[in-house]
């Protein structure tokens, strides 16, 4: 999974670079540091009256005397808070590609209105934060410890110290779970949660999920690997921990599970496989990490995947480990991997 320490090469380095991206590619995706970009007068719109206080998945509460207006946050939150009507004035973490584009963690939001403090894993200019006058700063957690996602070890601190904090887990739970939490989030920041656009995208992921439910028990013997490409290295995601693979499980999808003792590196999250043992697992479907920070299935060169039954009969779809955290976003997760299973051949 996208799935602490860089130093050491730890889980949490591990997770930010790819659900499971070996060293090599980690150091490669990091790029230039302390990328930022103009506009910044982008604010939180459609802000409530009043005090505002939110209670976070730390037990945290936060209490200011009116809805924060200067918010920052991690560059997925930001998306999910966009599609509900709320915007930043900062992000941190992968925003922008090698080529200037939007970094599919960007969701809709136009990039060049936004402040970059740290564009890759251990970048955050906390100069520049500070510059901000920061109200709220705003991430998830990936382990049940509040570290909050893409703030650096060695700066949290002082980023502590300029505005309170707001930790959304995406660990060990349902996707279902930090989504209700973000919308609740979102509402407590002033978000018309009743506009049809927004009411309309959480019946279409439930109407979605239904979906998944159905094509999952039509197809039992249809087994899905979630996997993720380095130079290196490919990863095989167990369903434990991560909150979509969670979910799909839940909703009766039959998952490739490696076992406890092969996912010990991965601190949990992932087997790691060198590419001649890639073929180690029978699956008929390959989810495929979608983040920049990895190979995706269309520039694997390896012969060993070439070979694979999934990838020789095209049943390779795209797989989020970070998804944006809005129903609109989520819903296409699930209807692709829907969509996949009515279609799928059995082939391992």
């Amino acid at each position: 999974m996208s799935n602490a320490r860089t130093a050491n090469f730890s889980r949490r380095g591990l997770l930010a670079t790819g659900g499971a991206l070996g060293l090599g590619a980690f150091l490669a995706a990091c790029g230039d540091s302390d990328s930022e970009s103009s506009g910044s007068d982008s604010t939180a719109s459609a802000k409530a009256s009043g005090p505002w206080s939110f209670k976070d998945d730390r037990g945290t509460t936060v209490k200011l005397d009116k809805a924060p207006a200067n918010i920052v946050a991690f560059t997925g939150v930001a998306a999910a808070l966009f599609d509900y009507g709320i915007s930043v004035k900062g992000v941190f973490g992968p925003t922008k590609t090698s080529d200037g584009k939007a970094d599919v963690q960007a969701g809709d939001m136009d990039i060049s209105k936004l402040t970059v403090l740290g564009n890759a894993w251990d970048q955050f200019n906390v100069e520049k934060y500070a510059a901000l006058a920061p109200d709220v700063l705003i991430s998830t957690m990936f382990d049940d410890a509040g570290t909050l996602w893409y703030v650096p070890e060695a700066s949290k601190d002082k980023i502590a110290q300029l505005a309170p904090s707001v930790g959304i887990s995406v660990y060990d739970r349902q996707l279902t779970a930090p989504l209700q939490r973000m919308w609740e989030l979102a509402e407590s920041l002033g978000a018309d949660m009743k506009a049809a656009a927004v009411a309309d995208s959480k019946k279409t992921f439930e109407e979605a999920a239904t979906r998944l439910r159905a094509a999952a028990k039509a197809k039992p013997d249809i087994k899905v690997m979630a996997g993720s490409a380095s130079a290196e290295l490919f990863y095989v995601s167990g369903t434990n921990l991560s909150i979509d693979l969670e979910y799909f499980k839940a909703l009766g999808v039959n998952f490739v599970e490696p076992p406890e003792s092969a996912k010990k590196v991965g601190g949990g999250w992932f087997e790691s496989l060198s590419w001649e043992n890639v073929d180690k697992y029978k699956a008929d479907i390959i989810m495929m990490d979608d983040r920049s920070s990895t190979i995706q299935p269309a520039d694997i060169t390896e012969a060993t995947w070439k070979q694979l039954p999934a990838v020789k009969a095209g049943q390779i779809i795209a797989r989020s480990p970070e998804p944006i955290l809005s129903y609109a976003k989520c819903t296409p997760l699930l209807t692709s991997l829907a969509e996949a299973l009515e279609k799928a051949k059995k082939v391992s």
